[in-house]
C-alpha cells in the first residue's frame, strides 16, 4: 500500500506525519523557527517584572487661604463627582488639606495612557464652571502618573570637597540632565535634592522703616527695573536698526546696586535696606549620600548629593538606556563632572532585568538539557536529540510569538517558558515514544511505521494538548493589577503548547526518519535493548500484581471502596493542612531584591532639621548592616519611586515633616541573607528609634507583584470625621496589642498649634490699610516674594529675587509684626498696631474615597506566619463583639459600605487584592474544567467518561498541599496557577489510558486485561512526560516567588500521576462493567 492510500485511512495528525516526514520544506521551517527565535531575544525589551500599565493622574487645586472644610466643601467634593463620571474610572481619591485639594484618579489596569488622559482633561476643562471666578480658586494643575514614569536608573552625585557644597553638586547635575537626555530611549530626566537657588534679599525691617519704604515698594522696584522690550525698529541712513530698551538684572551685584529712591538727594541702594546674596535660599530638603565604613565612600559617612532619576519611553529597552548612559557619564568624567564630584549608581533597573534574563535563560537551558537526558536514558540517544530538537525548534517560535504579542523578556514571561518545558516536550515524547513501540513489534519499515504510530495517538495528544490551553488559558483574564503580571503565563505557555504540537506533527516525524531508521532497522532491535517490549512487559508484571485484587469479581468491590475511602481521607487531610496553618495563605512571598526603603513621616509642626537628624540616625544603624553598599537620605523630599511608590503616590511627599532613607544592598550572591531577612531584621532598632522622635518609621521592601497602599489597610467610614479619628486612634491600639503588626501608621494628624493674625478690620480701614496689603506683607516676611528673575543667559533654572525676612526675625512674632505697610495716607505703621495674633489648632486633612470620607490605618506583618491576612483576621475577631469609641463597629471585606449613616471598617491592603485575584483564579479554574469537560465530551461522545478522566484533577491537593508543608513554603498566587496547570496535565494521562483501553476492547481484548494493559503500555510515556514536567519545575524550586509553582508541579504531578495509573483505569474499569457486564467477566 503506497504512502498516499496509507494516509487516507488515517486522522490529520497521521497525514500532517506522511506529508512532512521526508518533505524538504520541513527542515527549512525548522531553522526559520529557530532563526526567529534567536532574533526574538535580541531584539525584545527586558525588564525585570512585567509592566503594569495603570494610569494615575493627580488634579490639584489651589485655593489660597482657605480652610480646610471650604476646600473638601467648595473643591474637593464637586471635583470627585466630576471625575467619577469618566468612563475607565477605578477609584477616586481625594485630600483637602488648608489652601489646596490634591484629587487623584486611578483608571483601571490596561486603560491606555493616552486615551485616559484626554477623558480626564475633557472632563476638567470642560467643566471649570463649577466655581465662579471670583471665589479665588486657581487653575487645576494635572500630574498625569504611570508605569513608565518610574525611572529605571538612579545617579547620586556627591562630594566630599568641603569647599563644595549641595549648590555646586546641584550645578553639576543640571548640566548631566542635557547629556544624558541625549542617549536614545530616555524620557524623563530630572534632578532630585537640588538647593532652591536664588538671589535672597534678606529685608531689615529696621532700615526699611528709617529710609521711609515698605515691602511693597522694593517689589515695584525691582519689578520695574526689570523690564526689557523690544521697541521697535529705527530707520535712519544705515537702514533698518533694531532697538531694544534696558537691560535684565544678571547678577546678584546689579541687584544690590538697583537704586530703590533718593535719599537727602542721593541714590539709595537695596544693599543700604537689606542684605542681598547669591546662592541657595533656606533650606527646604536635605539629600546626602552614605557608605559603610571601610567600603571607600565619603571621609564624614555621608557627603551632600543630589540624585538624577532617568525614565525610558515605553517599548524601550531598559538594559541598553542604562549601559548607554554608564557610557556617557565615563566620557563626561573630567569635563561636566570635575574632579572632586563623584557619581555613583544607585539604581540600575537594566542591570537587574538583564542579570534576571541571563539567570532565567540560563535556567531554560538546563531545564531543556534535563528533560533531553531524561530522554536518552528513557529511549536512547537518537530519540533525546530528537526530542531535543522540538522542544528547542518550538521555545525559538514561543519566544517570537511572544515578542509578536508585546510581551518583554521578564521573569514572569520566562518563568512561563520553564515551566511549560515539561508540558511542551510531552508531545514530542508521546510521538517518538510510540514510533518506538510500533518499530519493535516489527513488520514494518520506519518510513512506513511512522504515520501510522503519529496517527495513534495523535487524537489524544490533540485532545490532550487543548485540555491544557483550557485549563491555563482562562487565567489571562484575570483582572485588576494581578492580570498583566500573570497574563505572561497562560498566553505564552498556551501558544507554545500550540506550537509544540505542531513541531510534534510536523518536525518530529522528520527528524525521526532521519536519525531513526538505522537505530530501529531490526524488528528486534527494540526488544534487545530493553526498550520497547522488555520495558512494557516488566511493566506489565507490575500492574498486573498491582490491578488484579481490585479487578476481583468477588473482592475487587469491597477492595475498591477501601481504595476510595482512603483517597478521601487522604484529600481532606491534605485541605486540612491549611485550617491549621501548617500551610500559610498569602499572596506572593517577597523576593531577594537588592533594595529596600525606610520611610518616616514625622509629627506635624516638626523642623526639618529634627526630621534630617532622626534619618541620619536611623542610617547610623543601616551602615552597621555587613549587607549594605550604600545609602542616601531624602529629608523633606521624596526619593525616585519605584512601581511601589507610584502606587502609594510617594512622589507627593514634600515637606518638613517627610523623609525617605533608600538602602541598597550588595549584589545577592556576595550575602548569605535575602533582603526579606534583613528588613525583617532591622526593623525592630529603627522602630525604636523613630519612637523617641513621635515618628512613624516604616521599612517598605518592593513587592514581589501588584503593589498596595500598606499590607494591612483599614478604611474607617462614619457621619462624622472627629469621631472617625477617635475610632482610628482606638484601633491603633488594637493594632499595636496584635502579635506581628508592625510599621502602624494613620493618616490622622497628631496634635499640633498654629497662629492665627486677626485683623482689626474696623482701625485698618480708619487708617487706609486693606487686609491684602497685610497678608502680603507676612507672606513675603515669611515665604518670601519672588519680586522678579535674574537673566543672566546661562541658566537652566530660573534665579528668583526673593524678598523675605532673616530666618532670625521669622522665629520671633514680634520682628514679624514689626514689618510695615504704608497707610492711606502715606505713613508706615507697624503690622502689631491693626492685628492681633491667637493660638488655634492644626486644621487636620480630610480624606475622601470614592465620594466618601474615610480615615485610613495601616500596618504591616512581621509575625511568624509573615502574611498580612492572618493578622487582619486576627484583628477582626476582636472587634467581633467590641466597641471602639462607644460605637459597634460594621466590617466589610469586599466593597465600602453604600451609606455612612453609620461606622464601619472596610478591610483592605493586600487582603482586597488576595481576595481579588484568588476569586478570578477560582472563576478561571471553574471555566478551564468546563472547557476540558466539553473537548472531552466532544471526543469520546459521552457525558459520564469526561467526568472520569477528570477524576484525578481533586487528587492534586493530596500531593500539593503536604508539599508545601513539607518545605514550609507559603501557598500563594503561584501555587494556584500551578494547580491549574496541574488539571490540564492530568487530564491529559487519563486521555491516553482510556484510549488505550478503547483501542484495546476494538480489538476483542477482555475488559480487565485492557485496562492491565493500557497501565503497562501507557505507564511509560506517562512517566516520562511527568518527569519532564517535574524536572522543568526543578529549576524553579529556588526562586522566592515561583516556588509555590514549582511545589504545585512537582508534588502534585508525582502523587497524582501515580494515583491516576490506579485510579482512572479502576473508574473506567467499574462504569464499563455496569455498561457492558458480560465483557468485565474473566
Amino acid at each position: 500500500m503506497s504512502e498516499r492510500e496509507g494516509a487516507g485511512h488515517m486522522g490529520i495528525s497521521g497525514r500532517l506525519a506522511a506529508a512532512f516526514q521526508s518533505n524538504p520544506l520541513t527542515p527549512i521551517l525548522a531553522i526559520a523557527g529557530l532563526l526567529l527565535g534567536m532574533v526574538a531575544v535580541m531584539i525584545t525589551p527586558r525588564e525585570e517584572e512585567p509592566q503594569i500599565d495603570v494610569t494615575m493622574a493627580n488634579v490639584t487645586v489651589p485655593f489660597p487661604g482657605a480652610p480646610v472644610d471650604d476646600v473638601e466643601n467648595l473643591i474637593s467634593v464637586p471635583l470627585e463627582q466630576v471625575l467619577s463620571e469618566i468612563d475607565g474610572i477605578k477609584h477616586v481619591y481625594s485630600v483637602s488639606r488648608p489652601g489646596v485639594s490634591m484629587t487623584t484618579v486611578e483608571f483601571d489596569v490596561g486603560v491606555p495612557r493616552a486615551d485616559a488622559l484626554v477623558r480626564l482633561y475633557n472632563q476638567i476643562y470642560s467643566n471649570l464652571d463649577w466655581s465662579p471666578l471670583g471665589l479665588g480658586v486657581g487653575q487645576p494643575l494635572v500630574r498625569p502618573m504611570g508605569i513608565d514614569d518610574v525611572p529605571v536608573m538612579g545617579l547620586t552625585i556627591w562630594t566630599d570637597d568641603p569647599a563644595r557644597g549641595a549648590t555646586d553638586v546641584a550645578e553639576v547635575a543640571h548640566t548631566l540632565e542635557a547629556e544624558l537626555k541625549r542617549v536614545p530611549g530616555t524620557r524623563d530626566v530630572y534632578t532630585i535634592g537640588a538647593p532652591d537657588r536664588a538671589v535672597v534679599v534678606e529685608l531689615d525691617a529696621t532700615r526699611l522703616a528709617a529710609y521711609g519704604m515698605d515691602i511693597a515698594d522694593l517689589s515695584n522696584a525691582l519689578m520695574a527695573s526689570n523690564v526689557v522690550t523690544q521697541a521697535g525698529d529705527r530707520i535712519g541712513p544705515e537702514g533698518q536698526v533694531p532697538l531694544t530698551a534696558g537691560t535684565y538684572l544678571a547678577d546678584a551685584r546689579q541687584v544690590a546696586e538697583l537704586v530703590i529712591g533718593l535719599r537727602d538727594g542721593k541714590p539709595l541702594f537695596l544693599s543700604d535696606v537689606a542684605t542681598v546674596r547669591r546662592g541657595a535660599d533656606r533650606p527646604t530638603q536635605y539629600v546626602w549620600h552614605g557608605v559603610p565604613s571601610g567600603q571607600g565612600g565619603p571621609e564624614q559617612g555621608i557627603a551632600p548629593a543630589v540624585t538624577i532619576a532617568v525614565a525610558k519611553k515605553p517599548g524601550a529597552n531598559a538594559a541598553d538606556i542604562t549601559k548607554a548612559i554608564e557610557h556617557r557619564v565615563e566620557i563626561l568624567r573630567g569635563s561636566v563632572i570635575p574632579e572632586g564630584v563623584e557619581v555613583t549608581v544607585t539604581r540600575d533597573y537594566g542591570k537587574t532585568a538583564n542579570d534576571k534574563a541571563i539567570k532565567l535563560i540560563q535556567k531554560l537551558v538546563f531545564a531543556t538539557m534535563a528533560v533531553v537526558l531524561l530522554v536518552l536514558f528513557a529511549l536512547g540517544w537518537r530519540e533525546a536529540i530528537v526530542v531535543g530538537a522540538a522542544v528547542i525548534i518550538t521555545l525559538a517560535l514561543t519566544l517570537f510569538a511572544s515578542w509578536a504579542m508585546g510581551f518583554t523578556i521578564n521573569r514572569v514571561s520566562l518563568f512561563a517558558l520553564i515551566f511549560s518545558i515539561g508540558i511542551l516536550v510531552d508531545d514530542a515524547i508521546v510521538v517518538v515514544e510510540n514510533i518506538h513501540r510500533h518499530m519493535a513489534k516489527g513488520g514494518r519499515t520506519l518510513f512506513e511505521a511512522i504515520p501510522p504510530a503519529v496517527d495513534e495517538v495523535g487524537s489524544p495528544t490533540i485532545l490532550a494538548t487543548f485540555t491544557v490551553i483550557a485549563a491555563l488559558l482562562p487565567m489571562a483574564f484575570v483582572t485588576g493589577l494581578m492580570g498583566p503580571y500573570m497574563r505572561p503565563i497562560p498566553i505564552n505557555a498556551s501558544v507554545g503548547m500550540l506550537l509544540s504540537l505542531a513541531v510534534a506533527l510536523i518536525v518530529t516525524p522528520w527528524l525521526s526518519l532521519k536519525l531513526l531508521s538505522r537505530h530501529l532497522g531490526a524488528p528486534a532491535h527494540g526488544e534487545s535493548h530493553g526498550h520497547g517490549t522488555g520495558v512494557a512487559a516488566r511493566l506489565h508484571g507490575v500492574f498486573d500484581k498491582i490491578m488484579r485484587p481490585f479487578l476481583d469479581t468477588t473482592k475487587g468491590g469491597r477492595r475498591r471502596n477501601g481504595l476510595w475511602a482512603g483517597i478521601a481521607v487522604a484529600l481532606v487531610l491534605s485541605a486540612g493542612l491549611a485550617v491549621v496553618q501548617l500551610v500559610v495563605l498569602k499572596m506572593l512571598p517577597f523576593d531577594n531584591k537588592s533594595e529596600f526603603q525606610v520611610v518616616v513621616d514625622m509629627p506635624e509642626g516638626s523642623t526639618l532639621e529634627r526630621t534630617n537628624a532622626l534619618l541620619q540616625e536611623l542610617a547610623g544603624v543601616v551602615a552597621e548592616l555587613p549587607e549594605v553598599s550604600d545609602y542616601q537620605g531624602y529629608a523633606g523630599t521624596s526619593g525616585p519611586v519605584n512601581f511601589n511608590g507610584l502606587v502609594r503616590q510617594y512622589y507627593v511627599r514634600q515637606g518638613p515633616i517627610v523623609a525617605d532613607l533608600q538602602v541598597n544592598l550588595v549584589d545577592k550572591h556576595d550575602r548569605a541573607r535575602k533582603s526579606h531577612e534583613i528588613a525583617r531584621a532591622v526593623r525592630p532598632q529603627l522602630a525604636e528609634i523613630g519612637k523617641r522622635y513621635g515618628a512613624s518609621v516604616k521599612v517598605v521592601e518592593v513587592p514581589p507583584g501588584p503593589p498596595v497602599m500598606s499590607p494591612l489597610v483599614a478604611e474607617i467610614y462614619g457621619p462624622d470625621q472627629a469621631t472617625a479619628r477617635a475610632i482610628a486612634r482606638e484601633l491603633i491600639s488594637k493594632f499595636e496589642a496584635t502579635e506581628g503588626l508592625v510599621d502602624i501608621d494613620t493618616t490622622v494628624e497628631s496634635e499640633s498649634a498654629r497662629d492665627l493674625v486677626l485683623v482689626d478690620r474696623a482701625r485698618a480701614a480708619q487708617m487706609g490699610v486693606s487686609q491684602a496689603a497685610i497678608a502680603q506683607a507676612l507672606r513675603t516676611g515669611l515665604s518670601g516674594d519672588d519680586a522678579t528673575y535674574l537673566r543672566d543667559g546661562a541658566s537652566k533654572y530660573p534665579v528668583p529675587v526673593r524678598l523675605r525676612l532673616p530666618a532670625g526675625d521669622q522665629a520671633s512674632m514680634d520682628q514679624l509684626l514689626a514689618l510695615r505697610v504704608r497707610t492711606q495716607d502715606g505713613r508706615l505703621i507697624p503690622l502689631s498696631e491693626v492685628v492681633t495674633v491667637q493660638r488655634v489648632a492644626w486644621e487636620n486633612a480630610i480624606y475622601h474615597k470614592d465620594l466618601l470620607p474615610v480615615v485610613y490605618v495601616m500596618a504591616d506583618e512581621a509575625g511568624a506566619l509573615d502574611s498580612p491576612l492572618y493578622g487582619m483576621f486576627d484583628v477582626v475577631g476582636q472587634l467581633g463583639d467590641a466597641t471602639l469609641a462607644g460605637y459597634d463597629i460594621k466590617q466589610y471585606f469586599i466593597a465600602q459600605p453604600e451609606s455612612t449613616a453609620d461606622f464601619g471598617i472596610k478591610w483592605d491592603g493586600e487582603w482586597q487584592i488576595t481576595y481579588e485575584t484568588f476569586r478570578d483564579m477560582g472563576i478561571a479554574y471553574a471555566v478551564g474544567m468546563v472547557l476540558i469537560y466539553l473537548l472531552v465530551v466532544a471526543q469520546f461522545r459521552s457525558y459520564v467518561v469526561p467526568l472520569i478522566i477528570m477524576a484525578p484533577i481533586p487528587l492534586t491537593v493530596i500531593g500539593v498541599m503536604p508539599g508545601h508543608a513539607l518545605l514550609g513554603a507559603q501557598f500563594t498566587a503561584t501555587s494556584m496557577i500551578g494547580m491549574i496547570a496541574l488539571a490540564g496535565i492530568i487530564v491529559r494521562n487519563s486521555i491516553l489510558l482510556v484510549d488505550f483501553i478503547n483501542s484495546e476492547l476494538a480489538t476483542g481484548r477482555r475488559l480487565d486485561d485492557a485496562v492491565i494493559d493500557a497501565c503497562a503500555v501507557r505507564a511509560q510515556p506517562i512517566a516520562l512526560t511527568a518527569l519532564a514536567a517535574m524536572l522543568g519545575a526543578l529549576f524553579i524550586l529556588d526562586d522566592p516567588i515561583f516556588n509555590g509553582l514549582a511545589i504545585a508541579l512537582i508534588f502534585g504531578i508525582l502523587v497524582s500521576t501515580v494515583l491516576t495509573l490506579v485510579v482512572i483505569p479502576l473508574l473506567y474499569y467499574v462504569f464499563l462493567k455496569r455498561k457492558q457486564p458480560n465483557e468485565a467477566q474473566p
